[in-house]
């Protein structure tokens, strides 16, 4: 999928964006540098969740508002984390719906346009 096809889809219908259809886009598109960053109070080491990683800095580059940013995750964001409140799994989710982009600090860039 391209870009515009993809942020077009996440603006009209967030609930139908997949987390696979996410990585995929950005695999298309930009090229991945593993980057620590901290979400909220969680340390990320560089190579530490990834996926979480390329979605923040896609949603920077992007400009993405925290929910679009959420939808970016998919099913871990609808299913797992919104069905299961009171779960501990999928803690950079849980801490971004949090601390929103306040909370989002990078070492370095994380992705960079092809």
């Amino acid at each position: 999928m391209e870009l515009k096809s993809f942020l077009d889809l996440l603006a009209a219908s967030p609930e139908q964006v997949e987390f696979e259809a996410t990585m995929a886009v950005l695999e298309d598109n930009y090229t991945f540098e593993p980057t620590a960053f901290v979400n909220g109070e969680t340390q990320n080491n560089a190579g530490e969740n990834n996926g979480s990683c390329k979605i923040f800095a896609f949603g920077l580059l992007n400009n993405l508002d925290k929910e679009a940013t959420l939808a970016c995750f998919g099913r871990f964001y609808r299913e797992d984390v919104l069905q299961y409140p009171e779960n501990s799994d999928h803690q950079n989710i849980r801490n971004f719906m949090v601390t929103g982009w306040e909370g989002i600090k990078f070492e370095a860039s994380a992705l960079t346009a092809k």
